[in-house]
């Protein structure tokens, strides 16, 4: 496994882009969850930010790609608005373990909190 952070590293319901050997990587903290997403927009294949670790919209809510304005749940990353609404962000397998986010080995998707 590769070690992201640690979960004081992430305000809760925000985000932290995280560099790795295999791209960028976004965590979030929503409400006690963590989720993580490839820093890739589904419409342009561009990151989706244009400024370090603001990824989210103005309230909060959801995550914004910066060059476009696309709104991404945090849940799920399913675009709700935007060019490439009903496409999502590609999750990535991540572990708690502690206070240590982790990102499982390719092959798995699913968030664990």
């Amino acid at each position: 496994m590769i070690r992201l952070c640690e979960l004081g590293d992430i305000p809760d319901n925000d985000a932290i882009g995280i560099n790795t050997e295999h791209g960028e990587i976004v965590v979030l903290s929503r409400d006690g969850a963590v989720h993580a997403y490839r820093n890739n927009c589904p419409h342009l294949g561009i990151d989706l930010n244009f400024q370090p670790d603001v990824f989210m919209d103005l309230d909060g809510h959801y995550i914004q790609c910066a060059n476009h304005g696309a709104l991404f749940q945090v849940e799920d990353g399913l675009c709700v608005h935007g060019p490439c609404q009903g496409q999502s962000l590609q999750a990535v397998a991540i572990e708690v373990i502690g206070s240590t986010v982790w990102m499982r080995p390719a092959g798995t998707t699913t968030d664990s909190q």
